[in-house]
């Protein structure tokens, strides 16, 4: 084992955990290791239904928000019913997505956990699509549609909102600006806790419709998107941008992206 250097144990434990894919693709480079075999991670269908209850409750459970509930949602299923190798999953370390990590309000935990999710069995090039569509699918879409029947936290009726964005930020900032329900409420938590609901069926309908091999996107690129990487796309006149999401909550000169820092009231 000492002869074995630090990023070849990287690419052996890496080949083993994404279901033996880099060793599989890779066999003249893989690293040896003693580590025992363990069953691959195929992915399996799960039921959205089931999986949206999963999602909201995960939310709610010990705290861990909403990162960990849409993930538990997906690998948390197929945990509950196929066992190994799900059920070995970490599945405590998806609470880091709470809050768009960490409190930080970037990415919504949700989306970051159903993203994780995809990536246990999908490498970059076949998960793209998928991601894509989940992505543009939550900036159109008015959140939460999610009503739960039983065990309700916060049993009353929340309104809604488009974020048309995928950053935690945007997304609770404009909900709680057209709602006027603070940001810090347990309202607004409930709105999230369903809002993680609904994440995960989308993300669930995705990953179905992936292992059935009838998954077709139906969410194209953004106006604002194709109209700003006319110019600042690659090879373009001033390819300065990076990125994927819609342009106009940031780039749009409204009232919300003026400049606050000088005269403001």
């Amino acid at each position: 084992m000492s002869n074995i250097s630090r990023r070849q144990m990287i690419a052996g434990v890496g080949g083993v955990i994404v279901g033996g894919a880099v060793a599989t693709a890779l066999p003249a480079i893989a690293a040896p290791s003693n580590f025992a075999v363990t069953p691959e991670w195929i992915p399996h269908k799960v039921d959205p239904k089931i999986g949206e209850r999963f999602g909201y409750d995960g939310y709610y459970h010990k705290g861990y928000g909403c990162c960990y509930g849409a993930f538990y949602a997906i690998v948390g299923q197929m945990a509950e019913k196929h066992g190994a190798p799900y059920k070995d999953f970490p599945f405590h370390m998806m609470e880091v997505g709470k809050s768009g990590i960490s409190n930080w309000a970037t990415i919504c935990g949700a989306l970051l956990g159903a993203a994780s999710a995809f990536a246990l069995f999908y490498g970059r090039k076949e998960r793209k699509a998928m991601v894509d569509e989940l992505f543009r699918w939550y900036e159109q879409t008015a959140f939460p549609i999610y009503k739960p029947t039983s065990d309700i936290v916060v049993n009353k009726e929340i309104p809604t909102s488009v974020s048309h964005s995928v950053l935690c930020h945007v997304s609770v900032s404009r909900w709680s600006y057209t709602t006027g329900i603070p940001a810090k409420s347990k309202v607004r938590s409930e709105r999230c806790g369903r809002l993680t609901a609904d994440v995960s069926r989308k993300a669930i309908e995705i990953l179905n419709a992936k292992i059935d091999g009838k998954f077709e996107g139906l969410y194209g690129k953004q106006d604002s998107v194709k109209y700003c990487e006319s110019c600042h796309g690659k090879g373009k006149e001033s390819p300065i941008a990076k990125g994927k999401q819609d342009c106009t909550p940031c780039h749009s000169g409204s009232e919300a992206t003026e400049n606050k820092f000088k005269d403001h009231p």
